[in-house]
């Protein structure tokens, strides 16, 4: 598609190298019988080998002027949203789908977090494998302890287990952007961790609030708890955040679960 106008509000970046794209497919473990959702189709580029190696491909696109490029291309097993999949309804997003599907996506680097976060309410997806940041790479597969640990890196391991498949130098788009990238995968692991979502959610983010602040302080504030009473709780709070597995969080959790529901049981 000649004299294109990349639209930086689009967060255009494209790929071509036909390698790399066969790459990102095998990344992926895309096969014959999979139901694929690709974020971002751009020209295409990624959209042709992933219609010639899985049985069904939707995929969105929320430049329109692409519109008469991407029908063109003729695929069959390709399903075609001209919008923001952001904005859609994950419910609707799943229509398209009878059962469990891959997501595969080149990102737009300014929707990657709401995205991920999106497509992890999902109970029908089964792998998550993404174009970003090579920083944002780092923050998702991070580990206890390091610099980029935090609410990011344990929010996907609730999930699923991530790993970056292969980085990318930035050399590799068109246009070429400012950072370089990578490519992360992520494996749903259904009811990995027995905490319910809405308490480990809060308490992972109340917990990063202040990274500097202990987790003493940093719960007792968000939680709007006198210090002297969570001191009771069977656990180190003299210690940060990022020093606390997720395996110690969910531990944590329950413990406050615990705790809270004794005090409105002695409210009452």
């Amino acid at each position: 598609m000649k004299n294109f106008n990349f639209k930086k509000k689009f967060g255009q970046n494209f790929l071509t190298d036909k390698n790399l794209l066969s790459s990102i497919c095998a990344d992926a473990e895309i096969g014959f019988g999979d139901q694929v959702l690709e974020i971002g189709a751009g020209m295409g580029a990624l959209t042709v080998p992933l219609c010639e190696r899985a049985s069904k491909v939707v995929s969105y696109e929320i430049d329109n002027e692409l519109q008469p490029h991407l029908l063109g291309l003729g695929l069959k097993n390709l399903t075609l949203h001209f919008e923001d999949a952001l904005e859609k309804p994950l419910s609707e997003i799943e229509k398209d789908f009878d059962g469990e599907y891959k997501l595969v996506a080149n990102l737009p680097y300014y929707i990657t977090s709401p995205l991920i976060f999106k497509f992890l309410e999902s109970n029908k997806l089964k792998s998550l494998t993404i174009m970003v940041q090579k920083e944002v790479g780092d923050r998702i597969v991070a580990k206890q302890g390091s610099k980029d640990y935090g609410v990011l890196s344990l929010s996907c391991a609730y999930f699923g287990q991530a790993k970056i498949m292969r980085k990318v130098p930035r050399q590799m788009f068109t246009p070429s952007p400012d950072v370089d990238s990578c490519i992360v995968r992520l494996d749903i692991e259904p009811n990995k961790y027995d905490l319910d979502k809405q308490t480990y959610f809060k308490l992972i983010k109340t917990a990063f609030k202040s990274r500097r602040k202990t987790l003493l302080n940093n719960l007792s504030e968000g939680l709007n708890v006198p210090k002297n009473a969570l001191s009771g709780l069977d656990f180190d709070l003299s210690k940060r955040a990022e020093q606390l597995s997720i395996d110690d969080f969910v531990k944590l959790g329950h413990l406050l679960n615990k705790f809270i529901g004794e005090k409105s049981h002695d409210k009452r």
